[in-house]
């Protein structure tokens, strides 16, 4: 990537930010109901229409749309989100310490699926057609059918419950708290993630150079390993950049139900309780985090993908060429005109 686009994409992140700020902020200005009362409300207290008619204007509420959204945009590029109506703790700080557990849940679920997709795809390529091939075409189908919050209940039952091998409420340190719900989005994942693997290797296996490794009497293990995977990662780093992104934002209910706590179980007790400044940071942050991923992951094929490093300085060198080209031209204009003038 150069630097022309990595500005632009820089630019277009900025644009769909103030895009995304501006339709969260419309969205909750024009939600049903009274964020002021809703304050009272969770802290016990019934305050007279005196009061809330005055808490409305220290905080700006009976302001216009624009200038609500002017102040809290300045606010924001200052590092200032708003305070939380509920907790009343500054959003900034909120959003950091949750940021962290969603994290760690959002990386141990893709290792997960990872150590779970990748040998099943390959066996269901190379085995194409067999038996361990339906099986894992079986499991893919029962992965994408079942949604993540029925994933996660049925295994909070047998396991935690029933079983008993792991705590269901994920309170406390260590990753013990975390499997339930890492396993919980890694197998919905695995099912997509063993699918195309199976495909980008089925491809690669038809491709010439595996021919002719085959008939050099390389072992069909290294060739696998060495030569095929290799080759079939760019569709899956773009997957694996696609699915972090979504994971930090889209752990919400699996976060809920194991009472986990991170960025998602913060969202939901925001909009329950109507707390538009928590609200509008955590979309906020979800939509930068999830646009600087995409592009950490375009600019990492150039790393995998030796191919994306040659398309790049191709158009460097033929522009060098049509460069030295010109200028041979007119050195051989310039020199046959001289010629022609000591003829004369």
């Amino acid at each position: 990537m150069s630097k022309k686009q990595l500005g632009g994409r820089l630019l277009q992140i900025v644009i769909v930010l103030v895009g995304i700020s501006f339709l969260t902020f419309a969205l909750t200005y024009l939600a049903p109901g009274d964020p002021v009362r809703s304050m009272y409300a969770v802290n016990g207290t019934i305050p007279s229409e005196a009061v809330l008619e005055a808490t409305r204007e220290e905080m700006g509420l009976n302001d216009p749309l624009l200038v609500q959204y002017w102040n809290w945009l300045t606010g924001c590029l200052h590092g200032d989100f708003g305070t939380s109506y509920s907790l009343k703790t500054p959003v900034l700080t909120l959003l950091s310490s949750r940021l962290l557990p969603t994290l760690k849940l959002a990386l141990l679920s893709l290792v997960m699926m990872l150590v779970i997709a990748v040998p099943l795809g390959m066996i269901s390529a190379v085995y194409k057609g067999s038996i361990f091939d339906y099986i894992v075409r079986g499991y893919t189908f029962l992965g994408v059918s079942m949604p993540n919050f029925w994933v996660g209940l049925l295994l909070a039952y047998y396991i935690g419950m029933v079983l008993g091998w792991l705590p269901v409420i994920s309170i406390g340190t260590g990753i013990k708290p975390m499997i339930l719900p890492a396993l919980t989005l890694a197998f919905p994942m695995s099912s997509k993630y063993a699918r195309q693997v199976r495909t980008a290797v089925l491809e690669e296996l038809n491709q010439d150079y595996v021919t002719g490794a085959r008939a050099r009497g390389i072992k069909e293990s290294k060739i696998l390993w060495m030569h095929v995977f290799p080759n079939s990662l760019l569709p899956l780093i773009t997957m694996l950049g696609l699915s972090l992104g979504s994971l930090l934002g889209g752990t919400a209910v699996v976060e809920v139900i194991f009472s986990y706590p991170g960025l998602g179980s913060l969202a939901v007790s925001a909009i329950s309780s109507m707390d538009y400044p928590l609200i509008q940071g955590y979309v906020l942050w979800i939509a930068l985090i999830y646009m600087v991923v995409n592009l950490v992951v375009d600019l990492s094929y150039n790393l995998v993908d030796p191919r994306m490093r040659s398309n790049m300085a191709a158009p460097r060198s033929s522009k060098k060429e049509t460069r030295q080209t010109k200028a041979g031209a007119n050195q051989a204009a310039a020199a046959s005109g001289t010629s022609g003038s000591l003829k004369g």
